[in-house]
């Protein structure tokens, strides 16, 4: 059975941002620490994912090259029918003069607070032109309508709908729904829409802590790995393995992503943050001492 959920607007991404994806997605089954079996840190705090104004910057490098950057924010809370929701937003840009990469993309949805997407639209530069390509999740409905049109205009030049039998995820919102399942001790089965198509992302939540340091923080920081897969053809031929590091704290921020596309192996890296009264946690040995 469906959840009650009103037929939301927006739309999922046809093209799924690398960068994002990365530290993203999920499925199974696994046996962890106590503090994962309760779907909390080792600190034992409730989670705190969703906090307004929350934002993300992220470097994209390939062999070391800096190819792009990254920025998720969480904006807003949209009411319907009674039910919250949250509106987050990514916006992707390639730097200038990278040989073969010319990416501009924004993207937007509306998150339930379990994780799912209910709306989605990505806008992606083509040329001089910016396209829009909206998903529109009606879930009493099993369907999900796909727009794609002109942006700036708001011709729409396709109209498909595709359907479906579960909730379904887009590349935002499957960043804050492994964050919010980081611990759940599980291999997940994350049902996601690609490029107007479906397919599914899989990751093992082992819960294997660790440190690892990062060119933005000065210390040893205190990360929770996990491994996945993406189970279909995303942006810059983005699919296969891919593995992320995020925080072992209440706000479960991915730190670092490796994940395969077409170019070869790139690294996802936090590169600043705006996170009213959070520290990344230092890490202090696996018996916090």
């Amino acid at each position: 059975m469906f959840p009650k959920i009103l037929s939301e607007h927006r739309p999922h991404p046809h093209r799924i941002p690398a960068v994002i994806l990365s530290a993203i997605i999920i499925s199974g089954t696994v046996i962890l620490s106590s503090a994962a079996a309760q779907n909390k840190p080792a600190s034992g705090a409730p989670d705190s994912v969703f906090q307004l104004g929350e934002e993300l910057t992220y470097n994209v490098s390939y062999a070391s090259i800096d190819i792009g950057r990254v920025r998720i924010r969480l904006e807003d809370t949209v009411r319907r029918n009674g039910q919250l929701f949250y509106r987050a937003a990514a916006y992707i840009d390639s730097y200038k003069g990278i040989p073969f990469v010319n990416l501009h993309a924004v993207y937007e949805n509306n998150i339930a607070p379990d994780g799912y997407s209910t709306w989605f639209r990505a806008r992606d530069k083509d040329d001089e032109r910016w396209v829009s390509t909206e998903y529109i999740f009606d879930y009493p409905g099993r369907s999900i309508r796909v727009e794609i049109g002109d942006w700036k205009s708001g011709k729409i030049d396709s109209r498909d709908t595709i359907k479906v039998d579960t909730l379904y995820q887009d590349g935002l919102s499957m960043f804050y729904f492994a964050r919010k399942n980081l611990f759940c001790g599980r291999k997940v089965k994350i049902p996601a829409v690609v490029r107007e198509k479906k397919g599914n992302a899989f990751i093992d939540f082992k819960g294997q802590r660790c440190k690892e340091e990062v060119e933005a923080i000065k210390y040893p920081l205190d990360l929770v790995h996990f491994e996945g897969q993406a189970g279909f053809v995303g942006i810059f031929g983005l699919t296969g393995d891919f593995e992320g590091w995020f925080t072992n704290d209440a706000a479960r921020v991915p730190v670092i992503a490796n994940m395969k596309v077409i170019l070869g192996n790139i690294r996802i890296e936090l590169e600043s943050w705006k996170r009213a009264g959070w520290i990344p946690p230092r890490y202090s040995g696996e018996n916090g001492k």
